[in-house]
């Protein structure tokens, strides 16, 4: 509830489409508050990965957000604190810094917003950003690189700012497909190759949805997941029936090491995704017109596996 009233604080409504066109790799836009530095991004690498920000001092934003699984996590729903349970998978933020909005539903407009969220949600970290900079100014190691960084002390200003700053610089480019389109013709595999010819044909449309370097279009839609959707996505927002189950459209980088997938981490493979959208979805009243039976082989799953591997 608290993360409800969070979001319908943050957004007034219903964020605008945003489609990405070509494969060059965009420019990250810093904002006028918070530009870069090396010193800054060293304060926020060391709060992401800092317990004392839960209110039991056992979780970081790192516990959810693993590196070796591009900062994602291997389960459905990670472990909050006490033994909660958040309601939705943790995303990737490989990349983030390049997205327009954040959260499933859109609903947040910063990288420095989203930090509150998980900070003090319920059944996540639990721990009010004040009391968090409380415990910040009370350790003396912090209390100096604030100083240092900021001219200031741990303030919701200062410590949502260092940390979407870490989060800003976390950019990779460099899979096989970027190797590909940099004119390396044998980076990908016959069958990758296969797969995305398939990928990018108007028989399956994936490219609709995944497009651009970043390969999403950044909209919200609801792929139907679901006959009925107990996490009702941009309805959370808008209160609106039509946008019941829709969920933003994630980017595809880095995706085979971030299963399981789905907002809710649902489906737990590659193949149960690609499953999913061969039979065509569950046939729920918002599904989008392109989530449609696509009649795929066997072999041209796998292709288009081997593609998804390669990104």
């Amino acid at each position: 509830m608290y993360l409800f009233m969070l979001l319908l604080t943050l957004a007034s409504c219903a964020p605008e489409s945003t489609r990405v066109d070509g494969f060059q790799i965009p420019e990250i836009v810093y904002p006028k508050d918070n530009p870069s530095s090396d010193a800054k991004i060293e304060l926020g690498r060391r709060l992401f990965f800092e317990k004392a920000l839960s209110i039991d001092s056992s979780i970081s934003c790192g516990s959810c957000h693993k590196p070796a699984l591009s900062f994602a996590d291997s389960v459905a729903l990670s472990d909050g604190v006490m033994g909660r349970k958040p309601f939705r998978n943790t995303p990737s933020i490989i990349n983030a810094g390049f997205l327009p909005y954040f959260m499933m539903e859109g609903g947040v407009k910063s990288l420095e917003l989203q930090v509150l969220a998980p900070l003090q949600d319920h059944n996540e970290m639990a721990l009010h950003v004040f009391e968090a900079c409380k415990r910040l100014n009370a350790d003396s190691s912090y209390s100096r690189q604030f100083d240092l960084v900021w001219g200031d002390s741990a303030t919701p200003f200062t410590l949502t700012r260092s940390i979407a700053s870490f989060e800003r610089e976390l950019i990779i480019f460099n899979s096989a497909f970027d190797k590909y389109l940099e004119g390396d013709s044998l980076a990908l595999s016959e069958s990758a190759r296969r797969g995305k010819d398939l990928f990018y044909s108007d028989r399956t449309d994936c490219s609709s949805c995944h497009t651009g370097r970043l390969l999403t279009n950044f909209e919200i839609k609801n792929n139907g997941l679901a006959k009925v959707y107990e996490d009702k996505g941009l309805f959370r927002l808008t209160t609106k029936d039509e946008d019941a189950g829709k969920f933003k459209i994630p980017s595809l980088r880095n995706v085979k090491h971030t299963a399981p997938y789905m907002h809710d981490g649902s489906l737990t493979s590659l193949k149960a995704v690609l499953n999913h959208y061969n039979r065509g979805g569950m046939g729920h009243p918002n599904q989008d017109p392109l989530v449609r039976p696509l009649d795929l082989s066997e072999n041209e799953v796998e292709d288009l596996i081997a593609f998804l591997r390669s990104l």
